[in-house]
């Protein structure tokens, strides 16, 4: 299991999201693959979100940029 993305996001607090879902206990694995995860929706987010702002003709990605990329990624 290779990773595919640098470790953007912290492997604790994604594994304290997992806790929050209900596990007792979290491998590292888990908490990696689901930090893999996370990393590539968001970057996908982000990347939809910056094509928005663009074409609203700024420069600025804003919050209703991100709202709006996440709905549409659906």
């Amino acid at each position: 299991m290779g990773r595919k993305y640098s470790t953007i996001l912290p492997q604790a607090p994604v594994a304290r999201l997992i806790q929050k879902a209900g596990a007792t206990r979290v491998s590292d694995d888990a908490a990696m693959e689901l930090v893999d995860i996370l990393s590539e929706y968001g970057t996908e987010i982000s990347k939809y979100a910056v094509k928005i702002a663009e074409h609203s003709g700024r420069k600025t990605v804003r919050a209703g940029d991100v709202k709006l990329a996440a709905e549409k990624m659906k």
